[in-house]
């Protein structure tokens, strides 16, 4: 067993759920030269869940190069990536405003999937080993007028965040049904992330 994790991640929520659940996490953030948005780019054709696990397997992959780099402690590094799906439509980061409009308005009174994927790998000279989880989330919006996505995306909170939502934040007041791990929608499955967590050595409270 270990005592602390890395957690490359640059999510608050990420880092705020595992101090919740008793994991001492130490940041694994990318280097300045380090183009992590180019990861995130989606291949033709690519299905929500293939591409997330993808994309979360990339940026574990850049972690663990991260350790050997650095030459940092071997532990455990903890990936996740999550976006929203509505039917086969990814809807990943909005660009700017506009296009968080754009996403909010295609959102509006309908359902859709949130995904997130989580990886945890623990670096060894005979070979990372890796586990890795995904979980899939069904969320619906009550219709949204033109107004309220207007206000809710000057407000700043959809940059950033996949399908220009957080569901903790403003957006639960028209979150009229969910299904699947609320904590897994803010970016982080507490169930699968234990179990990779427990699989991988890394201590729990």
């Amino acid at each position: 067993m270990t005592d602390f994790i890395y957690l490359a991640s640059q999510s608050p929520r990420r880092l705020q759920l595992l101090e919740q659940w008793g994991v001492h996490c130490k940041l694994l953030l990318p280097e300045a030269d380090e183009d992590v948005e180019a990861l995130e780019v989606v291949k033709a054709g690519e299905k929500p869940a293939a591409y997330v696990q993808r994309v979360t397997g990339l940026k574990l992959q850049a972690a663990l190069a991260r350790i050997r780099h650095r030459k940092l402690k071997p532990a455990p590094v903890l990936c996740a990536d999550t976006t929203v799906a509505l039917g086969a439509r990814i809807l990943g980061k909005p660009e700017g405003k506009a296009d968080a409009m754009r996403m909010l308005a295609d959102l509006s009174g309908r359902r859709h999937r949130v995904l997130t994927a989580v990886a945890v790998g623990r670096p060894s000279l005979r070979g990372d080993k890796v586990w890795s989880a995904l979980s899939t989330s069904w969320v619906e919006f009550a219709p949204l007028t033109p107004s309220q996505i207007r206000r809710y995306v000057e407000s700043g909170e959809p940059m950033g965040k996949a399908g220009a939502y957080a569901i903790q934040g403003h957006a639960a007041l028209w979150t009229s049904h969910i299904s699947g791990s609320y904590s897994g929608i803010m970016g982080l499955p507490a169930h699968e992330t234990a179990q990779v967590l427990n699989a991988a050595g890394a201590r729990l409270r």
